[in-house]
């Protein structure tokens, strides 16, 4: 399948729009009825957005080639004092390698009305690291999956998922051999906008990010007019807008990917001019491309996601 973007943008380094394809990608649209619904239910902003649908969110269907057989899977719970709860998570190895083995390693952060089984889209995590992206082998990693809640991964109170993964899931994570150093974050819709907002949080923490259709809200008044539990207040959207703060991600690669017919579309659009002018450094790879808020575009966006994360975790 190949996407044809805008030419690069003239106003800046960090913003580069690409020509992208992909070979050898699973392609499993499972998640195709989940953006209608949120539309339609009013989480994802604009009712309009519906209008579009008709062959805005069609996509020419990968070649498939299969993926490598995957590694094991570990799941479980434990009591999170962040968020006060005990909470479920995975852990997914790559092919050929087990549980206590030392590893790179991506969180990856489900969506809203997802958990820690269906964080990707159509795929498990050790699924996902056994892909072959344009025919290579993704290098070994893990991955995390782990439940964050309907609270799109900020801080609220009584229920701060941030500090949940800063203080409880990535220390878990290390003390079994994984992410030693710094690690990567990925994400899809709520997920993405969590994966962005703790990259600005705690650059220190992260090797790089990468976002599918990150759920960006413009103001507090359109995140509160679709979804009154996104914040629990304008000062918390203040505090967490990951727009206002995208200038901490100055030494952060980012990716991050969303359709045209996305209703956070213009949300993703003010990140990417937001994001820093860095002369000289890594630019950020940004897609815009023909797609909506569904599977059917999450889906393809996984494979070169991890691929730009294992680039930088290798």
């Amino acid at each position: 399948m190949t996407n044809t973007s805008p030419p690069v943008s003239p106003n800046g380094p960090r913003r580069l729009f690409l020509r992208y394809g992909l070979a050898g990608v699973v392609v499993v649209v499972a998640a195709g009825g989940a953006g209608l619904e949120l539309v339609s239910r009013g989480v994802l902003p604009g009712q309009g957005a519906l209008d579009r649908f008709d062959g805005a969110c069609s996509m020419a269907a990968a070649d498939l080639t299969g993926y490598a057989a995957p590694g094991p899977q570990v799941s479980g719970t434990f009591f999170s004092r962040a968020r006060n709860r005990a909470v479920g998570y995975t852990i997914g190895y790559p092919p050929g390698h087990r549980p206590g083995a030392k590893l790179p390693l991506v969180v990856m952060l489900h969506g809203y009305g997802g958990n820690h089984t269906s964080a990707l889209s159509g795929l498990s995590p050790a699924q996902a690291l056994a892909l072959r992206v344009n025919g290579t082998p993704l290098p070994p990693m893990a991955m995390v999956t782990v439940d964050g809640g309907p609270g799109y991964w900020n801080p609220h109170p009584g229920d701060n998922p941030q500090a949940m993964l800063t203080n409880e899931l990535i220390p878990m994570c290390r003390r079994r051999g994984l992410g030693i150093s710094r690690i990567g974050l990925m994400g899809i819709s709520m997920g993405g906008y969590g994966a962005l907002l703790l990259a600005e949080k705690r650059p220190d923490l992260v090797a790089a990010v990468a976002a599918i259709s990150p759920a960006i809200w413009t103001s507090y008044a359109q995140a509160r007019s679709a979804n009154a539990g996104a914040y629990a207040s304008p000062a918390d959207f203040t505090a967490d807008d990951a727009v206002t703060h995208a200038a901490a991600l100055a030494r952060v690669p980012v990716r991050v990917a969303s359709g045209y017919s996305d209703p956070f579309y213009p949300g993703v659009r003010a990140f990417a001019r937001a994001l820093p002018k860095t002369p000289g450094g890594d630019p950020a790879t940004v897609i815009f491309a023909n797609g909506c808020h569904d599977g059917s575009f999450f889906t393809p966006q996984e494979p070169p996601s991890l691929a730009f994360l294992a680039s930088h975790l290798s």
